[in-house]
């Protein structure tokens, strides 16, 4: 005598079967888009935006004396460091950079300018304006007016400096910096050159007219 299918059990299993594999399709999904959301997360929280570059280059010195400045402001998340000053291929050296992070709003938002060379031109100094704006005592290597104020943080004060430049979420900089002898010469005025300005891997290349100043 043939045993009677249990209709109950059976359609109980196949629906146990069933939601099992609901489950499974539904909790895959789930870490596929948690990893593409954490993925996503860590590719969005640092930034940097470049503006207002600039390069100068000696229109008669024929040691190719050459300087730069741009505006650097930390539009992520989290802390960065910019760390690489790049033109036509050379690396600035650290000790050739000259930024300023405690600059003001109004500072930020100024076009950069040239105070003419030092006259030890051999160095590459830009000349400094001693009393405008009002830098602290020490021996600041760039003293830049840019709005015409006598305060501070209306201005550009720098040293030479010594390793990556930390920026928090927020905050901006100005960095002047001394491109290599050579790197450009008085031929190059009139000319452009791409600027790679870098914090990490996050960071592009900014297109230039060099200008020649005597």
């Amino acid at each position: 005598m043939k045993p009677k299918l249990n209709k109950s059990r059976a359609l109980s299993t196949v629906l146990t079967t069933v939601i099992i594999l609901v489950a499974s399709v539904v909790l895959g999904s789930g870490v596929v888009l948690y990893g593409a959301s954490l993925f996503q997360g860590g590719t969005q929280t640092e930034s940097i935006s470049v503006s207002g570059a600039k390069v100068w280059v000696h229109s008669t010195d024929t040691n190719g004396i050459a300087i730069g400045a741009a505006k650097i402001r930390n539009t992520g998340d989290k802390v960065v460091s910019v760390d690489k000053i790049q033109i036509r291929g050379t690396d600035v050296p650290f000790t050739q950079w000259f930024p300023d992070t405690t600059i003001s709003s109004a500072t930020f938002q100024q076009s950069l300018n040239h105070t003419g060379w030092a006259a030890t031109s051999g160095t590459g100094s830009m000349a400094r304006q001693v009393n405008n704006p009002v830098c602290p005592a020490g021996a600041d290597f760039i003293s830049i007016d840019l709005v015409s104020t006598e305060t501070t943080t209306e201005g550009i004060c720098a040293d030479p400096g010594n390793g990556p430049v930390a920026l928090t979420p927020g905050q901006a900089a100005v960095i002047y910096f001394k491109l290599n002898n050579g790197t450009l010469t008085s031929l190059d005025s009139g000319a452009s050159a791409s600027v790679n300005i870098f914090a990490g891997k996050t960071g592009a290349p900014q297109s230039v007219t060099v200008e020649g100043k005597s």
